[in-house]
């Protein structure tokens, strides 16, 4: 989104993102481009010439210690006459991302050799601030053509395919010339390489890769500097080109640096629509792809065995309930049918029952819509910034189904003030995320990173929020009042019947706990590569597998809290309301807990602000997740009491 554009015009961009098509089907690597989606492919590729300018555009400076972004300027980098900000979308914006232009300018298919960008003469907070990120591992973020700028580099084993890392470092810390102090070099020198693919019929190229190797050159020069003096690390004319072997530039106060550039094409068979390619397959894929395969066949396997015993066992039950000739044989009955009479006996704190069912509805809603333009190919990651502004507006439409949902369930408990639940629905969830989200974007902006919020942005957050999500979560909730109340199949006592005592097993804490392991199982393989693309800068991809773990996650959610639903009631323990919500749902504690086994043996952060970051994000992604989960497995055991007892004859 555009920071100072028009809020109009910000939400039409935000909107356009979703209807956008980029260059292929990225779930699925492999598959034949040519033949998804030419029309769309096409309107997206840019042609070159020789001789066509190709400006080089600058991201932010990232690092995965510390997960604190910022902008490419904030170092004391050579600079182009006039600073342009690209036009960015909402996605973009709050993942951190600052596109700016930049001094690099290359032709196409001109070779160019150490052409100076600039010189630099560092004082003593220059060198300080460059120590900083170098200490941290920072890397720079360039692009050109929409495609990332990458790395390559060569395993030790010999005939391992070539592994590419987003973005060069800053640069490097180490010992040089016999000295026992370790120091910082910066890699002032940068030798890039633009792959293209040519078009034999227009004689035009398209940019398919685009590649650095990064250098830390101590350069030197004859006489007094100027923009004409000829270097003598590096001279075009001689043919002198940079190595490895070179001085390195070493970061201290009064140093001065000077950045240079080569440039070389390439020519590649790779085709413009799959270009991403390389991107995408940076992991290791074959352990990618059997892990979740594995991950899916041992839970379609439980989900199956957990669907027959259910089955078999509720036929028997049944059948013998509608074979009882006498009252004396009833009242000899134990099980579930004897809780005919309390069993639809709305919860306590149903009010807050309503309104967390109301929010999970929205959470599904979302993301099944998400899936879905996902696993199109609509939401790639050429499209930067689109999935999040995907979730962000989906999420504010989808106000209108928790509206609904939180009003029917809230009028089938006899409730009367309907404003006052559609109220909490619109208001409880954004608002404790919000305010989580507004301490940590303090933090960040404590720490001076481009990663927070601009006060515009946040604005129009709280514009999505108040005026479009909160208003459909109203007409949602008066739509869903005005319906005729859902009847319950069998009649509800007046006098609460006794729970007897219930077994060590049946405690309500132990069964809700067990009842989160088999969801989690579900998803914990494909979590972790959500969080290594998070929190590790890779790109996800897979979405095609992500939306059949969702499926089997909907499908585990709902089968455990049936079988668990059924164990309760057959011990004569009719409080499932809350039970059924929570046993999925705590599938949400395990996710936590993973994420802080996750922190501790894959980061490696050491700040405060960082860690404080990783967890805050990560308590509202497990939130959503309890919400998420919650909600499948309520309506999943709302289903099955109302089935199972509408099937038994009661007197």
């Amino acid at each position: 989104m555009a920071i100072g554009s028009p809020l109009s015009v910000q939400l039409w961009i935000s909107v356009s993102l979703l209807f956008i098509i980029r260059a292929r089907s990225f779930y699925l690597p492999g598959v034949a481009p040519e033949d998804f989606l030419k029309a769309s492919i096409s309107f997206a590729c840019r042609h070159f010439r020789a001789g066509d300018l190709l400006k080089v555009k600058v991201n932010k400076l990232t690092s995965t210690k510390t997960q604190l972004p910022y902008s490419y300027y904030s170092l004391p980098y050579c600079r182009p006459n006039s600073i342009v900000d690209s036009a960015e979308n909402l996605g973009e914006v709050l993942r951190g991302d600052r596109i700016e232009n930049s001094p690099y300018v290359f032709k196409m298919r001109e070779p160019q050799m150490c052409n100076v960008v600039g010189r630099i003469e560092l004082n003593a907070k220059s060198a300080k601030e460059f120590k900083e990120k170098i200490e941290d591992e920072y890397r720079v973020n360039m692009i050109l053509d929409n495609l990332p700028l990458v790395v390559p580099i060569q395993r030790l084993d010999q005939g391992s395919p070539v592994v590419y890392q987003h973005g060069f470092h800053v640069g490097l810390k180490g010992q040089y010339a016999g000295s026992k102090d370790e120091k910082y070099f910066v890699h002032n020198h940068l030798t890039f390489t633009v792959k293209f693919h040519k078009d034999m019929q227009t004689d035009s190229a398209r940019i398919v890769g685009f590649e650095v190797k990064p250098y830390s050159v101590k350069h030197e020069y004859e006489g007094n500097w100027s923009k004409t003096t000829r270097l003598t690390t590096c001279d075009p004319h001689a043919k002198r080109t940079v190595t490895s072997s070179e001085s390195p530039q070493e970061v201290e106060d009064k140093k001065e640096i000077i950045f240079t550039y080569d440039v070389e094409f390439q020519e590649s068979d790779v085709k413009w629509a799959s270009r991403w390619d390389t991107y995408l397959l940076m992991a290791d894929d074959q352990i990618h792809w059997f892990s979740i395969v594995n991950s899916l066949m041992i839970v379609l396997f439980l989900s199956g065995m957990v669907a027959m015993i259910m089955l078999r066992t509720l036929y028997r039950d049944i059948s013998k309930y509608n074979q009882l000739e006498t009252q004396e044989e009833a009242q000899e009955e134990t099980g579930w049918k004897l809780l005919h009479g309390d069993v639809f006996r709305p919860p306590t704190n149903s009010d807050l029952l309503c309104v967390y069912v109301g929010t999970g509805v929205q959470f599904f809603g979302m993301i099944l819509v998400t899936m879905i333009f996902a696993v199109l190919g609509f939401l790639s990651p050429s499209n930067r910034g689109g999935l999040m502004t995907a979730l962000l507006l989906l999420w504010v439409f989808m106000g209108l189904f928790a509206g609904y949902a939180s009003a029917r369930l809230y009028k089938m408990f006899k409730g009367s003030e309907w404003k006052k639940i559609t109220l909490r629905t619109a208001f409880m969830f954004p608002g404790a995320a919000f305010a989580i989200f507004f301490i940590l974007n303090a933090l960040i902006w404590g720490e001076k990173s481009s990663g927070a919020v601009p006060f515009g942005t946040m604005f129009a957050l709280v514009f999505l929020w108040f005026g479009i999500s909160v208003p459909l979560v109203f007409v949602g909730g008066y739509v869903g009042f005005k319906k005729p109340a859902i009847e319950d199949p069998v009649k509800t006592n007046k006098i609460p019947r006794q729970i007897p005592e219930q077994a060590w097993y049946m405690n309500p804490i132990f069964s809700i706990l067990i009842g989160g392991i088999l969801p989690f199982g579900a998803v914990f393989i494909e979590l972790f590569f959500i969080l290594t693309s998070i929190w590790l800068h890779q790109f996800y991809y897979i979405f095609g597998f992500l939306f059949i773990v969702f499926l089997i996650l909907i499908v585990t959610c709902a089968e455990i809290t049936i079988v668990l639903c059924y164990f309760q009631l057959c011990s004569e323990d009719y409080l499932w309301w809350w039970r059924s919500y929570l046993t999925s749902g705590s599938s949400a504690l395990y996710l936590f807990l993973y994420a802080a086994f996750y922190f501790f043996t894959k980061l490696e952060i050491t700040k405060p602000v960082s860690g404080i970051l990783y967890f805050g994000y990560m308590l509202i992604a497990s939130y959503s997740f309890f919400v998420l989960t919650g909600t499948i497995g309520f309506y999943a055991c709302f289903w099955f009491t109302r089935l199972i007892y509408s099937s038994v004859k009661i007197d």
